[in-house]
């Protein structure tokens, strides 16, 4: 596993136009309040490079990290249950559209679901289109530190059933105690090289 921990510079927030970096990409996107901030946080080694919130739509631009000078994190604005206006999520929907089909350096999105859910629609949506424009994923299912280890099993085999999921395209994490972090980031690194 890495050790990140302080060694990350916060970028910007960014609606377009985003800094050509040249670093490869790795996007974080999912439902609001799904844990993309607790999962960014804990792969940075900090409790506050991402904002955390209980308020759904806190991220509302997409935010950049260079991390160690290897890699760009991009934290993607939570989609679904937001209490935004309809033309905000509206907006956010094209802010996302527009990144994930127009950044060159992109080499892996990593999703972000909840354990605990049932699979969602828009969900399959995104994976859909990542599927469609040839974009690298990764499903990660946040919160597993909420289950126990039955529950938590029963619920990733149904998200890679109903998301038509290979091994290798669906992991557990907690950002609580930090299951799943090696395996997270072995694919991050798999994915810069």
């Amino acid at each position: 596993m890495r050790n990140v921990s302080g060694r990350y510079t916060f970028l910007g927030s960014f609606p377009s136009e985003f800094p050509d970096t040249e670093l490869p990409e790795i996007a974080f996107a999912g439902r609001s309040n799904v844990g993309k901030s607790s999962c960014l946080n804990k792969l940075l080694g900090s409790k506050k490079a991402a904002r955390v919130s209980n308020t759904p739509g806190r991220t509302q631009l997409i935010n950049m990290f260079d991390v160690m000078g290897e890699m760009t994190f991009a934290d993607l604005p939570g989609y679904g249950f937001a209490r935004v206006p309809d033309h905000v999520q509206d907006q956010w929907k094209g802010m996302i559209e527009g990144y994930l089909g127009g950044r060159e350096q992109l080499r892996l999105v990593v999703l972000l679901v909840d354990v605990r859910r049932e699979p969602q629609e828009m969900d399959g949506m995104l994976l859909f289109g990542m599927r469609e424009a040839g974009i690298p994923f990764l499903v990660v299912a946040t919160k597993v530190d909420k289950l126990k280890k039955v529950p938590t099993e029963r619920s990733l085999a149904a998200l890679k059933r109903e998301f038509a999921l290979d091994d290798g395209e669906i992991i557990g994490f907690s950002s609580v105690n930090g299951a799943g972090m090696d395996k997270l980031w072995k694919r991050i690194d798999a994915a810069i090289r």
